[in-house]
């Protein structure tokens, strides 16, 4: 990240905590956990698909990571937070006093 900043690694930290209050390595866990969380949430995708896309790695990977940041494995967090579908841009502009419009 500092060599595509253009910055010397200690500069780019240093920087970077001061935006953002973390590390970049902590920065990355937490985008990676949260887009593991969104996959688990709305997906039936395999763990090791989940730990690929979001970019962990193995199954192992995300099962370590997602327990100890998130205090539950990955395969309870699902069964607890798991949504059948995603609501439709339709459904989340609709108003509860207008009639929906025919698909």
């Amino acid at each position: 990240m500092a060599n595509s900043a253009a910055m010397s690694t200690r500069t780019f930290v240093r920087r970077f905590r001061d935006a953002t209050g973390t590390s970049p390595g902590t920065w990355l866990t937490q985008q990676r956990l949260m887009i593991a969380r969104d996959l688990l949430e709305t997906t039936s995708l395999s763990m090791d698909r989940i730990a690929d896309a979001a970019g962990i790695g193995t199954a192992t990977n995300l099962r370590l990571y997602f327990t100890s940041h998130v205090g539950v494995s990955p395969s309870i967090y699902r069964k607890q937070f798991r949504r059948e579908t995603r609501p439709t841009r339709a459904a989340l502009s609709f108003q509860p006093d207008q009639k929906p419009s025919p698909a």
